[in-house]
């Protein structure tokens, strides 16, 4: 038999190629995110600038808008003039806007007007922002990020009504403030607002040579509720749904149980530096009563790592709290909170991982149960950028601002790289050179180096393969 070929064998085979790989969209989820950001910060610094904001009615000189605009939108707290007298109604209520956007937090915020404008995530932005939500807002689909925004906005609002509430009878009630019924309203809801987003911008009338809550430092009440509510801001929205649900302890998860024992520690190890170092010093806490003293030093203790309130000069404390509260302030609150920081989750993780270690333990372990790998390397991660960015931003500053002290200029920019706005008073005096280094350490602490780098890296590639093992010498 001869079998003849067929017409189709006989035409030339034509190879396609493979299809070229599309690079991820310039402006997808992540990255439109950060632009936006960028964009809310032109935009209140340009009006911020312009003479209807400002109490005087002239100019505000660029440095002090953007600044301002800065340090409200990313609710750090730090100020090169006073809020409540520079000012106008009209700034003020920009500032406070800004405000509100930055403590919601810009990320559920932006979710929010992506889906007002019909925008959908594609598949490989979803995966990109994937582990990014799964480590700092606690959700592991998108899905899940929308449903807790429409909750968050709805808890939040109520939140700041109570705090308004609370503040406004100790407010109408001072002797020392002479307000109209609505000013009381409008300041309290102020502080409400700053108080839960840990954003430390206060528009009460201040002492002349005091702080921003020095003339309360004798009114537990107040000082206690805006204390409560820079706690339930600083802990985080799963963390208050987790204890909410389960309510005894051993049904808490990890993270919640993480975050409460550590928080606790991280308070009580404030408020007794602050005790000890500060009790008889006639600057800060040597002029109070022994029951002022310690609600003080818990209010300090709560609102220096968050915060940034403060009922004391931190120009006058002593050099041993300056150092300890450089450090709360660097650890900061609670992942998927409205505070800086590198996260309270991420300091217990490292602790854990050193206990582990000690104890000879192959894995890093925390209340019976093991903590993945990758989370460690990241936790190890996110802090050495910190201390990176720190290591660098101090010595520029020494060399643009070389008559601040050099202890002054740590606590300060650990402060801004915080979002906590806690400040010596080194702030207003700092050069152009150094409010552009402040600005971009607060942007910088508010996006977090894991928001950052997952927001301009591209998607991570999984490892098919893995090196030998060689050991090395430790120590």
């Amino acid at each position: 038999m001869i079998r003849q070929p067929r017409m189709r064998e006989l035409r030339p085979s034509i190879e396609q190629p493979p299809p070229m790989r599309v690079p991820r969209r310039l402006f997808g989820s992540p990255l439109m995110l950060l632009i936006g950001f960028i964009l809310l910060i032109l935009m209140g610094g340009l009006v911020l600038a312009l003479p209807v904001s400002s109490h005087s009615g002239e100019y505000t000189s660029l440095d002090t808008s953007f600044f301002t605009a800065v340090s409200a939108l990313t609710v750090t707290g730090h100020t090169v003039v006073s809020t409540g007298t520079y000012w106008s109604g009209f700034g003020q209520a920009l500032i406070f806007t800004l405000m509100l956007v930055g403590g919601l937090g810009f990320m559920v915020v932006s979710t929010f007007l992506l889906l007002l404008i019909g925008h959908r995530s594609t598949l490989q932005e979803r995966m990109l922002t994937q582990g990014l939500m799964q480590d700092t807002v606690g959700v592991e689909q998108f899905q899940g990020l929308r449903r807790i925004g429409r909750r968050v906005v709805i808890l939040v609002f109520s939140l700041y009504a109570l705090g308004t509430s609370a503040i406004f009878w100790q407010v109408r009630g001072h002797p020392e403030l002479d307000l109209s019924m609505g000013e009381a309203l409008w300041n309290s809801m102020f502080l409400s607002v700053s108080s839960f987003n840990n954003a430390g911008l206060n528009i009460l009338p201040e002492l002349p040579d005091g702080s921003s809550l020095a003339r309360f430092a004798d009114s537990p009440l107040l000082l206690m509720g805006t204390a409560a509510l820079m706690i339930l801001g600083g802990l985080g929205w799963t963390v208050l749904v987790d204890i909410y649900r389960n309510r005894r302890f051993v049904r808490l998860s990890l993270d919640t149980k993480l975050v409460v024992v550590t928080s606790l520690s991280l308070w009580a190890l404030g408020a007794a530096v602050l005790l000890i170092a500060e009790w008889g010093n006639p600057e800060t806490l040597g002029q109070l009563g022994w029951f002022d003293k310690g609600v003080g030093a818990l209010f300090e203790s709560v609102s220096g790592r968050t915060a940034g309130f403060s009922t004391m000069d931190f120009g006058q404390v002593q050099d041993v709290t300056k150092v300890t509260y450089s450090g709360l302030m660097f650890i900061g609150g609670a992942a998927g909170s409205v505070a800086g920081g590198i996260k309270v989750v991420t300091f217990a993780i490292i602790v854990a991982a050193v206990v582990s270690s000690l104890r000879q333990r192959a894995q890093a372990e925390a209340f019976g149960r093991e903590i993945p790998q990758p989370q460690l390397y990241r936790a190890l991660a996110v802090a050495v950028l910190g201390l990176g960015f720190i290591a660098v931003a101090v010595p520029v500053l020494t060399i643009t601002d070389p008559d601040v002290p050099f202890l002054n200029l740590v606590f300060d920019t650990v402060s801004a790289l915080g979002t906590t706005g806690a400040s010596t008073g080194v702030t207003p005096g700092l050069s152009l050179a150094g409010k552009c280094m402040f600005m971009i350490a607060m942007f910088v602490g508010r996006l977090g180096p894991v928001t950052l780098a997952l927001t301009l890296a591209p998607r991570e590639e999984a490892s098919v393969y893995r090196f030998a093992r060689e050991r090395v010498k430790i120590g």
